[in-house]
């Protein structure tokens, strides 16, 4: 009868599960051979390099091991505050998973870098005005001052906080912002957008995964200003057809820079 059984199921394309358990109702088993796999990995098993390399830092860990449970393409909400390993990032890229990393309850980044030369000064501290009243935490690059300095030094200094992931985002502000976008957009990981109103900011963001936004002091008002930043900080990374195409700036951007 067993064997009369065996050869139904095989007919079938089904097979009694190797350790004789009973098949799972509605799961078709092709006949042969079957190898069940199963992770060494449990609860207690010792924190990774990728882990204790970072924990220093202090504070809550993302690391590539969180993102196991998300799909490709989808989103991890970081918990604000926390640190994202750069295994993490690099898992997240892979995948096209986009690392939402917000404030609580305001749809907004925790963390913003900002800097900028002597012409950007000004404009400078009302965007940092304006970030500390919506409470997010600023790094302030410098400059200090109106005294001539030269922007692609701030511009380095600030957007390489995100490159490193001490940042969420990056303002750098000079006469016009297309230097400093310049100069941002030779740093690794970096996609510097020069925006100048509202519409433009929401686009970098949207379609282009901006991460560095990019001022003109002589060509916004600090209203003006104050609109084009709240728009890039409110709008979140685009659907996935936007993913693939910024995947492919990415990819320009690791065939180039390979040693």
């Amino acid at each position: 009868m067993k064997r009369v059984a065996g050869r139904v199921l095989a007919e079938r394309g089904r097979t009694r599960h190797p350790d004789g358990r009973p098949e799972t109702p509605g799961v078709e088993r092709p006949a042969g051979v079957h190898v069940t796999i199963t992770s060494p990995a449990g609860p207690d098993r010792p924190a990774t390099d990728e882990a204790s390399s970072v924990a220093r830092k202090g504070g809550e860990l993302v690391t590539a091991r969180d993102l196991a449970g998300v799909p490709d393409g989808g989103a991890y909400d970081v918990p604000p505050g926390a640190i994202v390993t750069d295994l993490a990032r690099d898992e997240a890229w892979r995948r096209r998973i986009r690392l939402e990393e917000r404030s609580a309850g305001r749809g907004m980044a925790t963390r913003v870098a900002i800097g900028s030369d002597h012409g950007g000064f000004k404009l400078k501290g009302e965007v940092a005005e304006l970030l500390r009243s919506i409470g997010i935490d600023v790094l302030d690059v410098g400059t200090r001052d109106e005294n001539p300095v030269d922007y692609p030094d701030f511009a380095r200094a600030a957007v390489e906080l995100v490159a490193r992931g001490d940042a969420r985002f990056a303002i750098v502000v000079d006469g016009a912002g297309i230097g400093s976008a310049m100069a941002a957009n030779k740093v690794p990981g970096v996609r510097a957008a020069n925006c100048w109103d509202e519409a433009t900011a929401r686009n970098a963001r949207e379609h282009n995964y901006a991460n560095v936004l990019t001022l003109g002091a002589k060509h916004l008002t600090p209203e003006q200003a104050r609109k084009v930043v709240r728009a890039f900080l409110a709008t979140s990374d685009g659907e996935e057809r936007h993913g693939r195409r910024v995947a492919k700036i990415m990819e320009i951007e690791r065939r180039t820079t390979r040693g």
